[in-house]
């Protein structure tokens, strides 16, 4: 769906910020109050329900009263041609889906300042009888100032409402997170939330979700059937206390569950004080008899999950009467082995833990729960023991214990996945130092050209960061080279404009720089700076020397000189010497047969090869008496005049 950059003419849309399973998401501006705002824009599939919409106008008009320093404030909603949108507070920070990805577990302290803080805003919305139906690390917000904000307030009800649900798989998407009554199909209430959140806090005290499978459907199916390890089997810095609440809000039974998300901020807030919370002497989990996982092979994924998308009435039964079977066999085996014990009497007969490591986990419970004891799942990442089997069990096997202990039972969850760490950026030394603190290798290593990033820093990697991989998986670089270079080519000889249209088209820019030069020709390019086959950045500055041709020589004032004298100067200066055939009469006998004229004249700028002209001086002859002899000599002074001023 092509997204308008205004809507309603207040609402501009300045930057794409995330894109979710029903909506994206913009940085905008409210013009009308002059302040940033989010902007969450319907997709097009959803715009087009008309229920879809209605409910969804309901529901967000109703989130839109809720105020609380922990819920991100919606602002107004509306619609724009067949656009659908919500105006929200915008959040400068991360999602706690981000903080996890690239952060793991939080120490126990924040992860349970948060867990408090969602609490509060999930008070107030239940309050106002809304319940949010999907509170996962995505929906909540970290602001730059640490205030923690809970956003999608009443969406996941319109979702939850629409016709979407009766497809097949259709809210399967945040499985992770959901209650088990709404992994059945049944409708969810203030104390769904609470389950929810008991989930989110898991995560962030183990850096891992309670339930993990291959599919949705297999997670969604663990909500309903399979217990839960506390918290402090994979962190063992998580208290006891935690363990008790985080336990207590997971409570597959509702009504043993946390029964308003006030009293779930209350235990929390007592844990963070140092106070025993309520759920460490109410919670009930370690006594609860757990039933052995279905194994796979005996109830297909898919057949048990259209079995938890019936109605309620037809689940209910199978759940009911699953659990107190399983619990009449306990009371069962509990009773037998007090009567092979002595009938009941004061010493109760003990139990060798058998050794079960090695075996699938189903097994393993099979037989702990056939000696009469209570085995509790927990995953464990491993390298050398097949995933599904067991590592080891606590207590371990040939230890003695009481009928009905709890055991532990480690069952590998495969080799140790690692998140890619965030590399872009960096230099190679420093990604590569990264890569093998997180248990990773340096893959592949490519270079490639770069204008925007010094040669040596990461511009890409694959796996992407924050993707989940084994140890030992390779990660491969993308390393930036610098600019592209370009060669520079051979401009000598060319003209001017010849040379320039060459650095053009490599994409350089130029200097001219005229020199005079003997050797090449007027306007053409003598040498350039730098010199031919250089490797230069796309941009950079060539300087093109370009010549003048030759440099014009000063012409010597040659007057008085005898014709070879005059001929040793002219040639110092690479010019030619021509004497003038005629002769200037003089009346200085010094400057008989001297140069008396030149031509050019001294000091004239002349091309190199140049002819000067030189006239020699001439005694005049000497003056008679007679009229006639007068008048000959003034002829041929006359004459030899005009014979010099005609050579030139």
């Amino acid at each position: 769906m092509d997204v308008p950059t205004f809507l309603t003419d207040r609402y501009e849309l300045t930057a794409h910020i995330a894109r979710g399973g029903m909506a994206d998401v913009y940085r905008g501006t409210d013009h009308l109050l002059g302040r940033q705002i989010a902007v969450k824009v319907l997709h097009s599939q959803f715009s087009s329900d008309e229920a879809f919409v209605k409910r969804f106008r309901r529901e967000a008009q109703a989130a839109a009263n809720l105020s609380h320093p922990n819920i991100v404030a919606i602002y107004d909603w509306g619609q724009y041609d067949s656009t659908y949108f919500i105006v929200m507070e915008l959040i400068e920070g991360r999602s706690l889906r981000d903080v996890l990805r690239s952060e793991g577990a939080l120490l126990p302290r924040r992860a349970t300042e948060i867990a408090a803080e969602v609490a509060a805003a999930l008070s107030v919305a239940h309050r106002a009888g809304l319940v949010h139906r999907d509170i996962k690390p995505g929906n909540i917000l970290l602001a730059t100032d640490g205030t923690v904000k809970v956003t999608d307030f009443g969406i996941a009800r319109a979702w939850d409402d629409s016709q979407e649900l009766t497809r097949t798989g259709a809210v399967i998407g945040t499985a992770t997170y959901f209650s088990p009554e709404q992994a059945q199909g049944s409708p969810a209430d203030e104390r769904s939330d609470v389950y929810s959140l008991g989930v989110v806090l898991y995560e962030m005290l183990t850096g891992r979700p309670p339930f993990q499978g291959d599919s949705p459907v297999s997670v969604a199916f663990q909500h309903v059937s399979s217990e839960v390890a506390p918290p402090s089997a994979f962190n063992a810095d998580v208290p006891a206390e935690l363990d008790a609440v985080v336990l207590k809000a997971m409570h597959k039974d509702p009504a043993q569950r946390y029964q308003t998300a006030e009293e779930l901020r209350t235990d929390l807030v007592r844990a963070l004080s140092g106070d025993v919370p309520a759920a460490v002497g109410g919670n009930e989990a370690p006594t609860r008899v757990i039933p052995a996982p279905i194994p796979p092979a005996t109830v297909p994924p898919d057949e048990v999950y259209r079995q938890l998308e019936e109605p309620p009435p037809s689940n209910l039964p199978f759940v009911v009467g699953t659990f107190a079977l399983l619990a009449t066999l306990g009371v069962l085996v509990f009773l037998v082995l007090r009567l092979l014990g002595g009938g009941g009497g004061a010493d109760v007969q003990t139990i060798v833990m058998p050794d079960v490591t090695g075996t699938l986990e189903a097994e393993a419970f099979a037989e702990l729960l056939d000696l009469g004891l209570r085995p509790v799942p927990a995953r464990e990442a491993s390298d050398t023991v097949e995933e599904g089997r067991v590592i080891r069990t606590d207590p371990p096997g040939g230890d003695t214990v009481d009928p009905g202990a709890t055991v532990v039972v480690v069952v590998s969850a495969g080799s140790e996945e690692f998140t890619a760490p965030p590399l872009v950026g960096l230099t190679r030394d420093a990604a590569e130092q990264l890569i093998e603190a997180q248990g990773l290798v340096l893959g592949q290593v490519t270079l490639e050209p770069d204008s925007d990033e010094p040669p040596g820093t990461v511009i890409a990697m694959s796996p992407a960061p924050g993707t989940r991989v084994p140890a030992g998986t390779p990660i491969d670089l993308v390393v930036s080279s610098g600019p592209d270079l370009v060669t520079l080519e051979d401009l000598t000889g060319l003209t001017e404009r010849e040379a320039t249209s060459k650095l053009a088209q490599l994409g350089l820019s130029w200097e001219i720089s005229e020199q005079f030069s003997d050797e090449v020709e007027a306007g053409r390019v003598i040498e350039t700076d730098p010199v031919a086959d250089t490797q230069l950045e796309p941009g950079s500055v060539v300087t093109l020397v370009v010549s003048k041709g030759p440099e014009p020589v000063e012409v010597a004032d040659l007057f008085g000189l005898t014709p070879e004298a005059a001929q040793t100067r002219v040639e110092r200066d690479g010019l030619v010497l021509r004497v003038a055939v005629g002769t200037q009469q003089v009346t200085d006998p010094n400057l008989v047969g001297r140069v008396v004229a030149q031509f050019p004249a001294p000091g004239t700028l002349v091309d190199p090869g140049s002819i000067i002209t030189v006239t020699l001086g001439e005694a005049a002859p000497e003056t008679t008496t007679t009229t006639t002899t007068t008048t000959t000599t003034t002829t041929t002074s006359t004459t030899s005049t005009s014979s010099t001023t005609t050579l030139p």
